[in-house]
């Protein structure tokens, strides 16, 4: 058995790792809550249990804080998603492996579409320390690798023509608005949104609109095709 002198405490340098992981994990709790305004760093300590100052050990101050939080956000998103670009499928199956992929990310995280919402509208009111940042890194490469799985599936005549500027991200919204809106749809349907068996239909009627929008009809002729 571990003495008191030789067991680490979560609050302490010991665990570095551990102690950051549990800061971040109550600070996307914190900000999805109260914003970043709102958000009170005594408050993300006490639920991570750790000690203000090792808090700011880890995170020199709140702005810092929420930084690692959004790269935590679109860092999980972008390995998630690699994988599947990675994969060698045709533009129909890749386009609807990636929507699936994106919703049960976002399913499995769903504080994350309050926080990336929070620092768009941040953005509105012209505070946008990362936004730049973020589009940069995460926002702008995803947008091309979709958009190239559009061009290859439009050249071949799997999709209708549409323009990725304006379909990208109503896909998008499709996939993640559900979440954002789930307050309100547990109001309006009396029961929660969230359970498995709403989710898990929700994620069907996702790709099945996808499918709908984008993918060319056998009556129509294929742009691309061999005449």
């Amino acid at each position: 058995m571990e003495s008191a002198t030789t067991k680490s405490r979560l609050g302490s340098r010991g665990r570095p790792e551990q102690s950051r992981a549990a800061i971040l994990q109550a600070a996307v709790r914190e900000f999805a809550r109260e914003g970043v305004a709102g958000a009170r760093t005594d408050a993300i300590a006490r639920a991570a249990k750790v000690n203000k100052a090792l808090l700011y050990y880890y995170f020199k101050d709140k702005e810092a804080l929420y930084g690692a939080v959004l790269d935590q956000v679109f860092e999980g998103l972008v390995a998630h998603l690699g994988e599947v670009f990675s994969r060698d499928l045709p533009p129909r199956e890749k386009i609807l492996a990636y929507a699936g992929a994106h919703f049960d990310y976002v399913a499995s995280h769903p504080l994350y579409p309050r926080i990336v919402q929070g620092e768009m509208m941040g953005a509105g009111r012209g505070r946008a320390n990362h936004l730049e940042r973020i589009v940069k890194k995460y926002f702008r490469p995803l947008f091309g690798r979709i958009a190239e799985v559009l061009k290859k599936g439009q050249f071949t005549g799997e999709f209708r023509p549409v323009d990725p500027l304006h379909f990208i991200p109503s896909m998008i919204a499709v996939i993640v608005f559900y979440f954002t809106s789930a307050p309100v749809m547990r109001l309006m349907i009396g029961t929660d949104p969230m359970s498995p068996e709403l989710v898990a239909a929700r994620r069907a009627s996702v790709l099945d609109l996808i499918s709908a929008s984008l993918f060319q009809k056998s009556d129509e002729k294929p742009r691309g095709a061999r005449q």
